[in-house]
């Protein structure tokens, strides 16, 4: 009986070590560099898709600007930050554009290289891509 007057608080202990969710993506929103970071690595993501002939094709009549805020706002607050995502929901803007897995996987690299340019920590990124694999079924629809 002793064992039960002590597993509560075993248990209080124990969840009070893990990492909440909202704290998680606090401290990815931080690793990032925050909103003005986001910004910068999406301006880096969005040059190096421009130079890749595998997609650049599904971004030439795309306003850049537009899509450099929302990937911003996205990203911001997907990771716990204080922004509003004002953009249509993924299944909306990529229905159509016949989006091949292997497209899928080269705007990842692309990203990946973004975030290696901008120093982001390798924990932080993958945190970020696991976020963002998340969506491959809403983008990739053959």
């Amino acid at each position: 009986m002793r064992w039960i007057n002590v597993l509560p608080g075993v248990l209080v202990t124990f969840a009070l070590l893990l990492p909440a969710p909202a704290a998680a993506k606090t401290e990815l929103y931080s690793a990032l560099g925050e909103e003005a970071g986001i910004s910068r690595l999406m301006e880096t993501f969005l040059l190096e898709i421009a130079a890749d002939e595998r997609i650049v094709e599904h971004f030439i009549d795309t306003d850049i600007e537009r899509l450099h805020r929302l990937l911003t706002e996205q990203i911001c607050e997907l990771v716990g930050g204080p922004c509003v995502y004002s953009g249509e929901d993924m299944v909306t803007v990529h229905t159509g554009m016949g989006i091949s897995h292997a497209e899928f996987n080269a705007l990842v690299e692309n990203l990946m290289t973004a975030m290696d340019a901008e120093g982001i920590p390798v924990g932080a990124q993958n945190q970020l891509l696991a976020l963002l694999a998340e969506m491959h079924p809403e983008v990739v629809k053959l």
